[in-house]
């Protein structure tokens, strides 16, 4: 069975500074990776770069073994890839329910099916889809981007830190939305977090970006935290 992502040298950056170095990273069907690192190493980059927004400036980017490299962020999209990005990249002025919708595909109806299944992990959606999404709080924000995500049912989904400045509760209940959907739908996730804990809860394997370079990667056990933590230090 072909990886629902393969990562194979990729090399990518903005303008003639190169922030990815030859990255290799797959991510099997149904499995959950966390990319690790601090600030400015070239995580963000590497999710532009997998969804087309950046290009590869050399390597290829294989989705479910097709080559997509050269491809832009619709295509991409196309072949059930989701993408929840850092910011909060709603439409502020539409409503919620309406973000929703622009996430579906033309032509699906079930809108509705898909907001109910959701709701047992952010029940806000049932009640508010007609609040204007702009006055939601942060933490609601960001729950209303990973549920548009989820909502079409990706066999892929790369999350940019997602819990970032959001209370515990919040972040528990993220956790437990992406071991639900992986359970019932086997989706892969490429995970992208600065919250060690959390990433290594909910991931099967981690991979720690150094200076745009793999610089560690292993399983998500018992003695990961450690071994992540050497990298992260001063």
């Amino acid at each position: 069975m072909s990886a629902a992502l393969d990562i194979d040298g990729v090399t990518a950056g903005y303008g003639e500074s190169m922030v990815l170095r030859d990255v290799r990273l797959s991510v099997a069907p149904g499995e959950v990776v966390a990319v690790l690192g601090k600030n400015g190493m070239g995580k963000t980059t590497l999710l532009k770069t997998v969804m087309g927004f950046l290009p590869a400036r050399a390597g290829r980017v294989r989705i479910a073994g097709a080559d997509v490299t050269g491809t832009p962020p619709h295509r991409r999209a196309a072949r059930a890839v989701a993408y929840g990005p850092q910011d909060r990249a709603i439409f502020q002025e539409l409503t919620v329910g309406e973000n929703l919708r622009l996430a579906l595909p033309r032509g699906v109806r079930d809108m509705q099916a898909g907001i109910e299944r959701l709701a047992a992990f952010f029940p806000f959606l049932a009640s508010r889809q007609r609040q204007r999404a702009g006055t939601l709080s942060g933490g609601e924000q960001k729950m209303l981007i990973m549920a548009r995500a989820l909502l079409t049912r990706p066999r892929l989904l790369l999350i940019d830190e997602i819990t970032e400045g959001l209370q515990p509760s919040v972040i528990t209940r993220l956790g437990e939305v992406v071991r639900a959907e992986r359970a019932a739908s086997g989706i892969a996730v490429l995970l992208v977090e600065q919250n060690v804990g959390f990433a290594l809860s909910v991931a099967d394997r981690y991979a720690v970006l150094a200076r745009g370079e793999i610089a560690d990667e292993g399983p998500a056990d018992a003695d990961a935290a450690a071994r992540v933590a050497a990298h992260l230090s001063v």
